[in-house]
């Protein structure tokens, strides 16, 4: 059993299988495990809107106004959902989180500092782990309408940021450009792995 609550970051690019990645990861914890699959955007009001008023435009809003969208919705999921769930000791798995945020705007010219200053009272996750998919597998996935920021050169330069912060050791890279199931089995050995190293789970 979990001893205490545990944060877990899916990241990726658009079309790179980290929502599918999040579920599966939920359904094979779920078996043993208290699991809340989340996603940003939330589904709270500001999160609503994001979805709904600015990422299917024409084009994209100034990128200060999207780092602060997204950093506003962050702070309303994490005070509804996010808090709340860690709170009772659940296993709470997030599908996009702060290095999103680092990614898309940072990548867009945006002061990564700056970023991270707006994001400074987000909870800090236990573990993120980046689903990697080169940007033009992901460009052919997307058959549905595509959002504003789902062009090959945005999700180029946004593969760049997440890259970044692998080579730093704050995410774990994931290759995602396989078989979905190949891809489930080494994130959740890969969870397993780091949730024994922090010694949150019994032996």
């Amino acid at each position: 059993m979990v001893k205490k609550s545990v944060f877990i970051v899916i990241e990726g690019l658009d079309g790179s299988g980290k929502t599918t990645q999040a579920t599966l990861l939920a359904e094979k914890l779920s078996k043993s495990y208290d699991v809340l699959l989340t996603a940003e955007p939330s589904r709270g009001k500001i999160g609503t809107f994001i979805r709904e008023c600015c990422l299917y435009e024409q084009t994209r809003l100034p990128t200060e106004a999207e780092a602060l969208l997204f950093a506003a919705d962050r702070i309303e999921h994490m005070q509804t959902e996010l808090k709340p769930a860690l709170d009772q000791g659940k296993l709470v798995i997030c599908d996009r989180y702060v290095y999103s945020s680092l990614a898309y705007q940072g990548s867009a010219g945006l002061s990564l500092d700056w970023i991270k200053t707006i994001n400074a009272r987000a909870l800090q996750p236990d573990f993120c782990v980046f689903i990697d998919v080169p940007p033009e597998k992901v460009i052919e996935r997307l058959q549905r309408k595509r959002s504003v920021m789902e062009t090959l050169e945005t999700q180029q330069k946004v593969r760049e940021v997440y890259l970044k912060y692998v080579e730093k050791g704050e995410l774990v890279r994931v290759n995602g450009d396989r078989d979905k199931q190949a891809v489930a089995e080494e994130l959740h050995v890969k969870v397993k792995e780091l949730l024994g190293k922090a010694q949150k789970f019994n032996p």
